[in-house]
């Protein structure tokens, strides 16, 4: 079972979630996770429509997904979106952002939406907000994994339990595809 993990990350702290994320879908047996950077070359489409399940993983700036993403959303069109290549693949979604809202919610409703247009299977979080900063979904998503970074290097931030959260996700995934794929 092969998830891929498509995500753009302009400082490393969306890349160090999407690491975490990865380590979720290790999880569970059978499954690998596909680390799949947008900024560095261009889109595998073929490793994408190999793969059982897609999460996509973006920086939010100015309440939006990046142009990076953005950009590989729309170069999908031809290669996926007409022909329905990623039809009732699972789906899921995880951002971050400096401050703790960040309109981080909209950049989730734009991978979820990206993925309904493409016929994809949503899936959310499954865990009730954290009270404190050392629970998981301390930040409060639904829709995805949600993380908030200081303006500080990627080996500070963001903090563990953002990344447990991404992990929590990633194995998620692993679990909702394999009773698909399985």
């Amino acid at each position: 079972m092969k998830i891929a993990i498509v995500y753009d990350s302009g400082y490393g702290h969306t890349a160090k979630q999407a690491a975490a994320v990865a380590e979720g879908v290790a999880r569970v047996e059978g499954a690998e996770a596909v680390l799949l950077p947008v900024a560095e070359n261009e889109a595998p489409w073929e490793t994408l429509e190999a793969s059982d399940a897609i999460i996509f993983g973006s920086p939010t700036y100015n309440g939006a997904i990046s142009s990076r993403l953005k950009k590989f959303m729309e170069d999908s069109t031809k290669p996926a979106y007409v022909e329905q290549r990623w039809r009732n693949k699972i789906a899921a979604g995880f951002t971050n952002s400096g401050a703790m809202h960040g309109d981080k919610l909209n950049s989730l409703m734009t991978m979820m939406l990206f993925a309904a247009q493409s016929a994809m299977i949503w899936v959310g979080l499954d865990v009730f907000p954290g009270k404190s900063s050392a629970e998981l979904n301390r930040v409060g998503g639904w829709l995805g994994a949600m993380a908030q970074s200081n303006d500080e290097s990627p080996e500070l931030s963001p903090i563990r339990s953002d990344l447990d959260t991404a992990a929590h996700l990633g194995q998620r995934v692993a679990e909702v595809t394999r009773q698909y794929v399985g």
